[in-house]
């Protein structure tokens, strides 16, 4: 399935999600789509992305690691069924909101959190979708900066 349509499959979910387990996975799985979206972009995406991208698959495996790994079964992980990027610009346009999403809801699971152990996972995993999304920011800058090249050089042979 292409990126979009599983980040759009995990905003649904996050938003729709009842219960502090369900959105404690919820926001695992989208960090673990991050991470595989990071990993595909730094293997082959635009070379001038690759090192964020790789900061970007270090940042949301972080994500993952310090919440609790949920319980799914391999059909279930979004991440497993990512076959193709799409469109890179549009496609990090998307996890950047998905990555905002994971905040607030992380900031939702650390009012709540019940002890103070989950509550400090809650911020790590809020520091770690914050980062990731800098990641993010910081690529969708860097086709901007490569689009508005590539028009000047056009510009200047015509």
């Amino acid at each position: 399935m292409d990126a979009v349509r599983l980040i759009a499959e995990s905003r649904r979910a996050l938003t729709t999600a009842g219960g502090v387990p369900e959105l404690s996975a919820e926001v695992w799985q989208a960090q673990a789509l991050a991470q595989a979206i990071g990993s595909r972009l730094a293997v082959a995406g635009p070379p001038e992305l690759r090192g964020e991208a790789l900061g970007l698959t270090e940042l949301a495996g972080r994500g993952c690691a310090v919440l609790d790994t949920p319980l799914l079964a391999p059909a279930d992980l979004r991440a497993a069924r990512l076959t193709e990027l799409g469109d890179t610009r549009q496609t990090l346009t998307h996890l950047g909101g998905l990555l905002g999403e994971v905040g607030i809801a992380l900031v939702g699971l650390a009012c709540s959190a019940d002890d103070e152990s989950a509550y400090w996972q809650c911020v790590e995993a809020i520091d770690a979708a914050d980062e990731s999304r800098d990641r993010v920011l910081e690529m969708l800058r860097k086709l901007a900066d490569r689009a508005r090249a590539l028009s000047e050089r056009e510009t200047e042979h015509t």
